[in-house]
């Protein structure tokens, strides 16, 4: 591609990110709208003609891998293992 080609596709690119961050941000706020209808009722689970929506605490157990490391740094060595990644900027 031509210096004159990526800046256009680099453009084009933040015109779509700035369309999708307003989309999200609605979507956000229909997705609270609906949360806080659920909540008002006092119910985790309604059901209409077409869907059902749930709002339910759930409860998960994670690994604390900072506080594994400080108690036991020796075993958190053991199982600690390298990962790669690459991340694409603009800037």
């Amino acid at each position: 591609m031509t210096e004159r080609m990526i800046e256009n596709r680099v453009r084009k690119l933040q015109e779509i990110e700035a369309q999708q961050k307003e989309l999200e941000a609605s979507a956000a706020a229909i997705r609270a709208e609906l949360k806080a209808d659920l909540e008002k009722k006092g119910t985790d689970e309604l059901k209409t003609q077409s869907f059902v929506l749930r709002w339910k605490e759930i409860i998960t157990n994670r690994l604390d891998s900072k506080a594994l490391e400080a108690a036991f740094p020796d075993v958190y060595g053991q199982f600690c293992r390298p990962t790669a990644s690459r991340r694409f900027t603009i800037s």
